[in-house]
């Protein structure tokens, strides 16, 4: 099993699918334009610190560095660049950071948390956000005891645990969207509980995947958020 890590030239190839997909106008909102060879740098650095700590904790099934950039850099960034006009997102069941982390880099604009009550997986997202000198917040607890007060323009979901409540507890905390990464067979199930509150369009397929897709809810203009 290959574990070295990927020099920023070889990640920027493995990621071209997944930007090359994404229309130009996707970052207009943004205050400024990816820079892109930083951005190569900082998931460079993001990549060793997964294959680092994932010998010790299990930060993800995924050991080998080319399919942890496509997996799961590829598609964070894919979401990411779908976003549009946006001033705080909250990662929910955040685990190694994704989408979160890989959002942050490329919309430092962006004020980020990202949520995980595993002590060791928070312990870990807070040394990327120091290693990279990322802005990006730590929510070390579960997102239902944070204040109810406490709501953010985007949530976003992967492969969290107990989806179901999470997608309704996401609805409570997102004043604009919810981007949910998922499957194609699972996306009916997971929009259904956000179709009272939500506009939801149809899944947009993920690059390199079968069946992966970006669920993108737009809640309903004049219905705000639930405050309980």
């Amino acid at each position: 099993m290959n574990s070295t890590p990927l020099i920023p030239d070889s990640i920027a190839e493995l990621l071209q699918p997944y930007i090359g997909a994404s229309r130009p106008d996707q970052l207009e909102a943004a205050t400024s334009a990816p820079d892109w060879p930083q951005i190569y740098d900082q998931l460079a650095l993001y990549l060793e610190l997964i294959l680092k700590w994932n010998a010790r904790i299990n930060l993800t099934a995924i050991r080998t560095p080319q399919e942890i950039v496509r997996r799961h850099f590829g598609e964070s960034l894919f979401a990411g660049l779908h976003l549009g006009a946006c001033n705080s997102l909250l990662d929910f069941g955040s685990g190694a950071g994704l989408p979160g982390i890989p959002i942050q880099v490329l919309r430092p604009d962006i004020s980020v948390t990202l949520a995980e009550s595993r002590t060791r997986k928070a312990a870990f997202l807070r040394e990327v956000i120091r290693t990279l000198g990322l802005p990006t917040e730590v929510w070390a607890d579960r997102v239902e005891s944070m204040p109810p007060s406490c709501r953010f323009d985007t949530v976003t979901l992967r492969a969290v645990d107990q989806m179901d409540s999470a997608i309704h507890e996401a609805a409570r905390r997102a004043e604009h969207r919810v981007l949910i990464l998922s499957t194609l067979g699972t996306s009916h199930q997971l929009s259904a509980p956000l179709a009272d509150d939500f506009r939801m369009p149809e899944p947009v397929p993920l690059p390199e995947s079968h069946d992966g897709v970006l669920l993108i809810a737009r809640r309903h203009m004049g219905i705000p958020s639930p405050a309980k």
